[in-house]
């Protein structure tokens, strides 16, 4: 069969949205997976699973959480996220750049959408491990992020596509859509590669949801700038730009930061795509507890400027703009315990060592005078009369310092200490194809919309600039994928 009502071109959270919101609107839906069924998912099969949506107290948390205990509960203070803090935090990260009517869309709708991913059948848990610490036998969660999917993102992508092969939905992997099959005015099919040889698909609606450009070397140095070649892909290799270019070749519309990234710091040795067998583990976002230096020793950025969620997507970039491209990690005994798994796993890039002197040695392509000299300099300045919190913004910082570290500020002098090896990671890119913010229909360069074709997830623009907040992306994946499915079913 090579007709269908509505074509989704990816397999990740925002294409499976889409699909399973077609479905149930009544139509039959094909699902396009360019990569190979044991590679499929995108970069949302990558992802820790976080997940950013408004909720106003716990009664909101158990209803998507129902396995939650009553002993879970009595040692755990949740909070409230409310669509105005939602609203200041996409506003105050993207330095007010980011669209108002994709971002009214993405706020409001999202506590209700991931109750309809609820009812499909998709489980979600609280965050304990990473977003919460337990100070005197409670858990306070902060910075806004609260659940993740039951799994991670292998566990969302999982299920994802179990509730899709059960819906009657069609999937078909090393099928890589190359064009849209466009007659002057409406977009009705795709043209395909699979098995090496050139299909056409016919339906009445397209929706592309093939991530963004970050995995296509020469559009990043293109479009980010020089130096972005050196980057590793945290995620999948298959997000070349695919869904980006076939659209803007039928003349829609491009906007947003196309020279803006989600970037992180990853491990400095790193394969040059992610792997799954090890996830989001070669991520490192414990820096807000310890330094960050680079080859000359020096510290070059803020590392307790906000909670870690609000910082680290933009970090990525700071550490790519260092000499050789690299920083290093660096902690003592008082904080080791707070460190995140993923300074655990087995192919992690650490030295440790009993004295700085020592460590300092290890540390390669650092400078050993700057370094020691770096640490003196800080210690002196960290402001110890202020109690430290992990949970809060405890106003524990340095004074007099260039660079100055604004929460969490610990003197780094009890050993043994460790040091980890970090470079930039690229996650997604935030340029990609203008939408209806209300229906997800991908809109012309002429400011029209493009009957039969529409759009979610990375590849739409204008919603993020600079920065992110933190389980941002799982959430408006799910948002407009599921508007894009909807409508794209009534076409």
């Amino acid at each position: 069969m090579n007709e269908f009502d509505v074509i989704i071109i990816g397999a990740g959270n925002a294409a499976f949205c889409a699909a399973l919101a077609a479905r149930e609107s009544g139509a039959s839906v094909l699902v396009l997976e360019r990569a190979p069924q044991e590679l499929s998912g995108g970069n949302s099969r990558f992802t820790a699973g976080a997940i950013r949506f408004a909720y106003d107290g716990v009664e909101d948390i158990r209803a998507l959480c129902p396995e939650l205990s009553q002993e879970q509960l009595d040692i755990t203070d949740f909070g409230t996220y409310t669509t105005e803090q939602f609203f200041d935090d996409m506003f105050r990260i993207t330095r007010f750049r980011t669209d108002p009517d994709l971002c009214e869309q993405l706020v409001q709708g999202s506590r209700e959408t991931l109750g309809w991913m609820h009812s499909h059948g998709l489980r979600f848990l609280p965050i304990y491990g990473r977003q919460a610490f337990k100070v005197k036998g409670r858990f306070q969660f902060w910075g806004g992020l609260t659940l993740e999917a039951w799994g991670g993102g292998p566990g969302l992508v999982e299920r994802e596509t179990e509730l899709a092969s059960k819906a009657g939905i069609e999937i078909r992997y090393d099928a890589r859509a190359v064009s849209l099959l466009f007659d002057g005015h409406k977009v009705t099919g795709v043209k395909v590669r699979k098995d090496g040889e050139l299909h056409e698909i016919r339906g009445n609606a397209v929706v592309l949801a093939a991530g963004g450009f970050e995995s296509n070397v020469e559009w990043r140095t293109r479009y980010l700038g020089p130096g972005w070649e050196m980057a590793k892909v945290r995620g999948t290799a298959f997000n070349t730009g695919d869904g980006i270019r076939m659209a803007l070749e039928i003349g829609a519309s491009s906007c947003g930061n196309w020279s803006g990234c989600h970037a992180v710091g990853w491990d400095y040795n790193a394969p040059e795509y992610g792997d799954l067998s090890v996830g989001d583990g070669f991520q490192k976002h414990s820096y807000p507890f310890g330094i960050m230096v680079n080859a000359r020793g020096r510290r070059f950025v803020d590392e307790g400027a906000d909670f870690r969620n609000y910082t680290y997507a933009k970090y990525g970039r700071v550490v790519l703009e260092q000499p050789d491209q690299f920083a290093w990690q660096v902690f003592d005994q008082k904080v080791t315990h707070l460190l995140r798994d993923e300074y655990r796993i087995k192919q992690v890039s650490k030295v440790s060592a009993p004295t700085l002197e020592t460590l300092a040695d290890k540390m390669e392509g650092v400078d050993k005078s700057g370094f020691l000299t770096e640490i003196a300099r800080y210690n002196a300045a960290v402001c110890s009369e202020v109690p430290f919190n992990p949970n809060v913004k405890d106003g524990r910082g340095t004074e007099g310092l260039e660079v100055p570290k604004s929460n969490w500020a610990n003197t780094i002098d009890e050993g043994p200490f460790e040091a980890y090896h970090i470079t930039c990671g690229i996650t997604f890119t935030f340029g990609g194809l203008r939408i209806n913010p209300k229906t997800s229909q991908v809109i012309s360069d002429d400011h029209a919309p493009i009957p039969g074709l529409y759009a979610a997830g990375e590849l739409v623009g204008g919603l993020f600039y600079f920065n992110y907040p933190g389980g941002t992306g799982l959430m408006s994946g799910s948002v407009f994928g599921r508007q894009a499915g909807v409508n794209a079913a009534q076409g």
